[in-house]
């Protein structure tokens, strides 16, 4: 059984534990610093606020230990404010967090909460997936071997780099849950 640790500070975390959970996986909220410690196979960065997250994640001293399992190739998933704290650059923000992405990120990029909306767009690997934006950003620069994995009216909403695995929408709030038992097969 996969034990997958969900980055519980902040956001839209407990819709992707009912999705792990439903799909056979153990999962671990990581809410502190010992949480962070612990093993587990695969780390979830939920959508939520990435600034709320990047400064909670520094306060409750998980994010040199987090950053570090990154670099070490522990295999993420990252939706919507996960994509911005994988991000090397954000756009208009000189701050960035983890930055092991190397991609450019463009934060609220379809406006506020009004902005939000639902589609189906072709990810790779998958085929056509419901994807559900909120407040969400999109990749405006892929760099260094990042690969390209959906895109929603020319703008990247997918995205993989080596261990990393970050997406602008969140898969989380569909009942299709392909995304999710993609991304376990990756993780052998």
């Amino acid at each position: 059984m996969k034990r997958i640790g969900v980055l519980a500070l902040q956001g839209a975390f407990i819709e992707h534990e009912k999705v792990f959970s439903a799909l056979g996986c153990e999962v671990l909220e990581l809410r502190q610093r010992k949480d962070a410690e612990r093993d587990f196979d695969a780390l979830i960065l939920p959508g939520g606020e990435s600034t709320v997250q990047g400064k909670l994640l520094r306060e409750l001293g998980m994010y040199g230990i987090l950053r570090e399992k990154i670099l070490g190739g522990i295999p993420v998933l990252a939706t919507c404010a996960g994509l911005i704290l994988l991000a090397e650059k954000i756009e208009n923000d000189e701050k960035t967090h983890f930055a092991t992405m190397p991609v450019t990120v463009r934060r609220n990029a379809y406006g506020r909460q009004l902005g939000s909306f639902y589609t189906e767009a072709e990810f790779k690997g998958i085929g056509r997936i419901p994807m559900t934006f909120i407040r969400a950003p999109f990749v405006s620069e892929v760099r260094d071997g990042a690969e390209i994995l959906a895109e929603v009216d020319g703008r990247i909403v997918g995205v993989r780099y080596k261990n990393q695995t970050a997406v602008s929408f969140h898969p989380e709030l569909n009942q299709d849950m392909r995304f999710h038992r993609l991304f376990l097969e990756s993780l052998g």
